[in-house]
């Protein structure tokens, strides 16, 4: 069966039985029919944040189509409950642009998924339009600011760094000239789209505290210039008020369950190749205070999702996880170690054992962080017998506990032994994570420290715009804050085609951007585009309705 006749073939339960697992009362829901639901901030309590344990779930570098991240979370998290743990899984809500694209959705797969997987991957709570629409609302305050003569702040359009977005993949808004049509039409200007989970409000969402964190970080957001070169930001333009109020909704954590049964929390959606990749530290600390366990997710490999889960969400939120599970898969090792896409349902160890560089890339700066990991293997059909143990042979040589991972196939029954490994690995944490870099480093010191410490890179190149744009930055009292590497997933290298464990290799930084609202600086590596473009057969086109209004072909 598909990933969407499973989900459609279990009986969900509602989502007030859900709830009430966690000691939530039916009044305290806010209902999206009888299988969702929006849980109030007042839920957080951060003495039991403090007591309970958060397990990181991270990733080598993947194939074009992932390697399971999600689908090993809630297999996990369902294989901790069915041990007897008090286990949440808190993971981000997906984007349409990989939904239809190439990726797929971020609802897990077989049977470890969270449902309502079709509403998941398509309009959930609506969170993602309303992050679009306070960021374009700020555009639209731009745009009436430079045209209007009344309380016009003097802004240089050509400095103008604000962004407009949508959630989709469509190229052909990358770069774009606005405000055409005549004097009515506003001043002309080069700018352009990101995808909706690469906006900054996007960010802001998933790093606020609280209804006032957001409106302040809102109002923070740096806009671009004067024509006396001084800085204008959101709140000069009054827009923080209305953008806080367009994500009053937005901002709860969403309530839904996996096919098991067990309660899951789903909110934001940022990438880790092009922004933080990680949820909310809202959904995180309410996920935290409803049970003895979280387990979540980062996004990507380990040296984008799990690096900025570290050293920005982490640091932001005062979180520290007791143990991170990076996820394997024998054909994304396969793929690192030469054999084409074509051919990674077909056995071969030589070409396994040749993509285990990538693996230990990972392990060890995971291991810089100085907190416990554990393998998890992901297991497909076409993987053999002989294949798996040679991979956990190889890790056993390296010292890290590893488990096969067979959610896909089996649900939570298929995890109980990486379960075991992980609750084993909790109670060896001694402490709190080490960050890559400080926050009194230059900017320039932590993107050194990142490229070498979790890419193996040897240099950080920055161009002649580069620098003009960190200088400014730093004039403006930026340097201290954290960095946000946007870089290819693909690779270790900003080279998407430099597989396995490329060496000797240098980081290219084409241009640097910032997000004063979020809190980070963001240097942008090689040819990553934050918006993205469709496959050239986009999953789109197998997607249809009838007319009983039934969807088939998401997945």
């Amino acid at each position: 069966m598909t990933d969407l006749q499973i989900a459609q073939s279990v009986k969900e339960e509602h989502i007030r039985d859900i709830a009430a697992k966690l000691n939530i009362k039916e009044e305290s829901l806010e209902f999206y029919g009888t299988n969702k639901a929006k849980l109030p901030l007042t839920l957080i309590d951060e003495k039991k944040v403090d007591q309970s344990n958060l397990v990181l779930v991270t990733a080598i570098t993947p194939t074009p189509a992932g390697e399971g991240k999600t689908t090993v979370s809630i297999g996990l998290g369902d294989a901790m409950n069915i041990n007897g743990e008090n286990a949440l899984t808190v993971i981000r809500e997906p984007s349409l642009g990989p939904v239809f694209g190439i990726k797929g959705g971020a609802a897990g797969g077989g049977w470890s998924q969270v449902i309502p997987m079709v509403d998941i991957n398509l309009h959930f709570t609506g969170d993602f339009h309303a992050i679009e629409k306070a960021n374009n609302l700020l555009s639209a305050l731009i745009e009436n600011n430079i045209q209007t003569k009344k309380r016009n702040l003097g802004i240089d359009p050509r400095t103008v760094l604000w962004k407009r977005c949508m959630d989709m993949n469509d190229r052909g808004l990358r770069n774009i000239v606005a405000a055409l049509g005549g004097k009515a039409g506003g001043m002309p200007r080069e700018t352009g789209f990101n995808i909706t989970a690469a906006s900054e409000i996007m960010a802001i969402l998933c790093l606020s505290k609280d209804f006032e964190d957001l409106k302040e970080k809102c109002g923070n957001i740096y806009v671009g210039d004067t024509w006396e070169g001084k800085p204008v930001y959101a709140r000069d333009l009054n827009a923080h008020g209305a953008m806080a109020a367009l994500m009053r909704d937005a901002i709860k954590p969403n309530l839904v369950q996996t096919l098991e049964g067990n309660p899951s929390i789903i909110h934001g959606g940022p990438f880790a190749n092009i922004a933080q990749g990680t949820n909310s530290i809202l959904a995180t600390k309410m996920g935290l205070s409803l049970s003895d366990y979280v387990i979540t997710e980062a996004g990507f490999g380990a040296d984008l999702g799990a690096e900025k889960f570290m050293n920005i969400k982490c640091r932001e939120a005062g979180l520290s996880p007791k143990t991170i599970v990076l996820v394997a898969t024998i054909r994304a090792l396969k793929y690192h170690g030469g054999k084409p896409l074509n051919e990674l349902t077909n056995e071969d160890t030589e070409a396994l054992k040749a993509g285990f560089p990538n693996l230990e890339r990972h392990i060890s700066s995971l291991q810089s962080f100085g907190v416990p990991v554990v393998v998890a293997i992901n297991t497909f059909s076409s993987d053999t017998d002989a294949e798996k143990q040679a991979l956990m042979d190889h890790c056993d040589t390296l010292e890290v506990p590893v488990a096969l991972s067979n959610g896909w196939a089996e649900g939570g029954k298929g995890c109980t032994d990486l379960a075991k490994k992980v609750v084993e690995a909790v109670k060896t944490c001694k402490g709190v994570f080490t960050p890559t870099y400080s926050l009194e480093d230059s900017p320039r010191r932590k993107m050194e420290k990142i490229c070498s410490t979790i890419y193996g890179a040897e240099n950080v190149i920055l161009t002649n715009k580069a620098n003009r744009q960190l200088k400014r930055f730093e004039e403006l009292g930026y340097g201290k804050l954290p960095v946000c590497m946007a870089k290819t997933q693909k690779s270790l290298s900003d080279d998407e085609k430099q597989l396995g464990r490329p060496r000797f290799f240098d980081i290219h930084i084409r241009e640097i951007e910032i997000a004063t609202g979020a809190g980070f600086m963001i240097p942008i590596a090689g040819n990553i585009l934050r918006m993205p473009g469709l496959p050239a057969t986009p999953a789109a086109e197998n997607i249809d309705i009838d007319g009983d209004g039934n969807i088939t072909g998401l997945f």
